[in-house]
């Protein structure tokens, strides 16, 4: 293989694997249980589960972008600070977006949108990768992590929505006979949920504590 292939065949891979590795191999939730206040909070609506995964996947990833671009210039004894300041800044414009255009959707959600400033995976990432990487392959490794945690987001209120209200995306989809679960549309059905979500997937993955 020639040696300009060669070498952009190992970007290619490394790109690549920068992106996909949060959504399985390293996954936020099933492998290290971060994010799950807010999953437990919203996810009794598929349309809020979706607006959540949007809105923590556009904040991890341009987080993690400006927090690559500015590495050089964060003196290390404020870096979490700095960090806050800028996870902050796109929490703040998913909010407004939310209120401005999607009104009953940021009033169900409450103030969970605000509190994804907490949500440790955004956090984590500006932590353990961007500061230390170039700002496209932390962009990569923002939006895979925040797609991995999107991907669990759905699957939870796939569950719930049907079985706690018989609806999804509020269309009538279970038999008029159907008697809702409504332990499913709070908290704690969904930490039950949870959990037996996190015992296939890491049955699947072969996850060992």
């Amino acid at each position: 293989m020639p040696k300009k292939q060669l070498k952009r065949s190992i970007k290619q891979t490394k790109w690549f694997k920068t992106l996909t590795i949060g959504m399985w191999q390293d996954h936020p939730t099933f492998c290290m249980v971060l994010g799950i206040c807010s999953m437990l909070a919203v996810t009794n609506r598929m349309e809020n589960a979706i607006a959540m995964g949007i809105g923590v996947s556009l904040c991890t990833a341009f987080s993690c972008l400006f927090v690559s671009f500015f590495r050089n210039a964060i003196p290390s004894r404020v870096r979490m600070l700095a960090y806050m300041v800028i996870i902050s800044t796109f929490v703040i414009c998913v909010d407004r977006v939310l209120k401005a255009y999607f009104p009953p959707i940021s009033e169900e959600m409450g103030p969970y949108v605000g509190l994804i400033i907490t949500n440790c995976i955004l956090m984590g990432r500006a932590e353990a990768f961007a500061i230390k990487n170039g700002p496209w392959l932390s962009f990569l490794d923002g939006l895979g992590y925040g797609i991995g945690y999107s991907f669990m987001l759905i699957l939870m209120a796939l569950i719930r929505e049907p079985l706690g209200f018989g609806t999804i995306l509020g269309y009538r989809v279970m038999p008029g006979v159907w008697t809702n679960l409504v332990i499913l549309t709070i908290a704690p059905g969904a930490f039950f949920l949870l959990g037996i979500y996190l015992w296939i997937f890491r049955t699947i993955a072969k996850k060992t504590e």
